[in-house]
């Protein structure tokens, strides 16, 4: 059966979009991020629209379906990293159908006019899956692991990625 998969960039007025993924993705696989289900559910519009300050949020939908998501932070990081990519999840039913691979897509596409040239983000170092997945993609460990503030005993690492059209 073919699967219909679109890309979308969220606007502040998605804002319900973006919480219902965010939340599910927190409920579904709590170990993987810093934020908390318990603290997130409780957020008004208000703190849900004030995210969009800082913030872009891409979501991949399949056959109508909002199935991944991520956001994308403008900034100058580490090992030259131009862009900071957050929150990155994919519902588990819909893992292995190309979300993920079509969010990155989606940076790519856009990496020169948006400044999502160098992408960088943070792993926690034993979500093999993850690690696996952006490996995949392209992105490669820079660095030594650090330990975690947010979730003391446990350690993330930084990947790096240049997107495949910045000189485009």
């Amino acid at each position: 059966m073919h699967k219909h998969l679109k890309v979308d960039l969220l606007s502040e007025d998605e804002w319900p979009r973006l919480r219902d993924l965010r939340l599910a993705s927190l409920k579904e696989n709590p170990e993987a991020f810093g934020g908390k289900f318990e603290s997130e559910s409780t957020f008004s519009e208000t703190k849900w629209r004030e995210k969009f300050e800082n913030l872009v949020f891409i979501l991949a939908s399949i056959d109508g379906v909002d199935a991944g998501l991520m956001s994308v932070e403008i900034l100058k990081g580490d090992y030259g990293a131009t862009c900071w990519i957050g929150g990155c999840w994919t519902n588990p039913v819909y893992r292995g159908q190309g979300a993920l691979r079509a969010l990155f897509e989606f940076l790519d596409t856009h990496a020169v006019d948006k400044g999502w040239q160098r992408q960088g983000l943070g792993v926690w170092t034993d979500n093999e899956r993850a690690i696996s997945a952006y490996h995949a993609i392209g992105f490669s460990v820079v660095g030594e692991k650090h330990p975690s503030e947010r979730q003391p005993g446990r350690f993330y690492m930084h990947m790096m990625r240049d997107s495949v059209s910045q000189g485009q």
